[in-house]
C-alpha cells in the first residue's frame, strides 16, 4: 500500500557563490522575482498538491528565510488597519503551513543535505524541490510526478531535454519512453559530452521513498568531492524502478544570472500589475537600442 506524499524537502543551505556579493550576508533563496523570493516559488508549487509540512535544511547567514515565513504581527496589523485585505491574504496563507528547519553544518553536497532530513521524513515517500528551479506556476509539473509516484510506487525525477553542450552542467539519464514516461536505466552526474548517454538532465524536483537514506548514508563522495544525490539514484535503481517525466512548461535556471533576469521579465510580464508598464518600458528601451544600432 503506497503513502501519500505530504512532506516535502526544500535544501537551502548552499553558499550562493554565483550571486556574490549579494549573497555574502542574504541567502540566494531570498533573492526575489518581482515581489516573491526564489523559496516562496517553491514552497507555493508543493502547497499547490496538497503539501503543508515542509523541512528547510539551512546553513549559515540563512535566517531571513526563518524570518520570512514566520508570522509578523506587526505588519498584519498594519495591513488591516490599512485595509490591504490582498497583501494580508498573501501573507496569511504562508501561516498555514509547517515548517522544521534542519541546520546542515556542512556543505557536503544535494545528497547531503537530503540526508540531514532523514530523522524528520522516517518511512514516507516526500518530494525534493531546488528552488532555484523555478517552474511556471501554471506547470503541472509536480502534480503529474505525483501521479505517476501514485500510480507505480517508484521515485519519480523530472527531466528537460538541454542542448548538448549544456549536459556536462547536470545529471543525465539513460531511459526508455512509454506514454510519456521514462523507465530509467542508468544516471550520470556531470558527464563530458561526448560520453553522455542522452540529453535529458535531471531538474530539480524529485519524489523520493525512504530507501534513499540508507544509501545516500553510505554514500561516497563523488563529483566536486560531495555527496551526489544523482549517484545515490544509481544505486537505488539496482533495487527498484525510477521513472521520469519530462517538464512541459517553462523552467528557469535562477541559479544562474542570465536565467535569472529571464524569469524576473517573464514573471514581470504576466503580472497583472506591471505587465502593461513594463512592457511599455521594454519596447522604448528595443526601440532606443535600435536606434543606437544605426547611428
Amino acid at each position: 500500500m503506497k503513502t501519500m506524499i505530504k512532506k516535502a524537502i526544500l535544501p537551502a543551505a548552499g553558499l550562493g557563490t554565483r550571486f556574490l556579493p549579494a549573497t555574502k550576508a542574504s541567502p540566494k533563496e531570498m533573492l526575489p522575482i518581482v515581489d516573491k523570493p526564489l523559496i516562496q516559488y517553491a514552497v507555493e508549487e508543493a502547497m499547490s498538491c496538497g503539501i503543508n509540512d515542509f523541512i528547510i535544511i539551512t546553513g549559515k547567514h540563512k535566517r531571513a528565510i526563518e524570518d520570512h515565513f514566520d508570522t509578523a504581527y506587526r505588519l498584519e496589523e498594519k495591513l488591516r488597519m490599512s485595509g490591504k485585505d490582498m497583501v494580508l491574504q498573501e501573507l496569511d496563507k504562508l501561516n498555514r503551513i509547517n515548517i522544521a528547519y534542519i541546520r546542515q553544518r556542512t556543505p557536503l553536497g544535494l545528497g547531503h543535505a537530503i540526508l540531514c532530513a532523514g530523522p524528520f521524513v522516517k518511512d514516507e515517500p516526500f518530494v525534493v524541490i531546488l528552488s532555484d528551479d523555478v517552474i511556471e506556476p501554471e506547470c503541472t509539473l509536480l502534480k503529474e510526478m505525483i501521479d505517476v509516484y501514485n500510480e507505480k510506487g517508484c521515485p519519480v525525477i523530472a527531466l528537460e531535454e538541454v542542448l548538448q553542450t549544456e549536459v556536462h552542467r547536470y545529471g543525465i539519464i539513460d531511459g526508455v519512453e512509454e506514454k510519456g514516461i521514462f523507465r530509467i536505466n542508468n544516471l550520470v552526474e556531470k558527464p563530458v559530452s561526448e560520453n553522455a548517454p542522452s540529453n535529458l538532465a535531471i531538474i530539480g524536483r524529485y519524489i523520493l521513498t525512504p530507501d534513499i537514506f540508507e544509501i545516500l548514508q553510505s554514500q561516497k563522495p563523488g563529483a566536486g568531492n560531495e555527496i551526489q544525490l544523482t549517484d545515490a539514484l544509481k544505486e537505488l535503481l539496482k533495487e527498484k524502478p525510477i521513472y521520469g517525466i519530462i517538464v512541459k512548461g517553462k523552467r528557469y535556471d535562477a541559479g544562474d544570472k542570465l536565467g535569472y533576469l529571464k524569469a524576473t521579465v517573464d514573471f514581470a510580464l504576466k503580472n497583472k500589475e506591471l505587465s502593461d508598464g513594463f512592457k511599455q518600458y521594454l519596447v522604448e528601451k528595443l526601440q532606443a537600442l535600435d536606434t543606437q544600432i544605426q547611428l
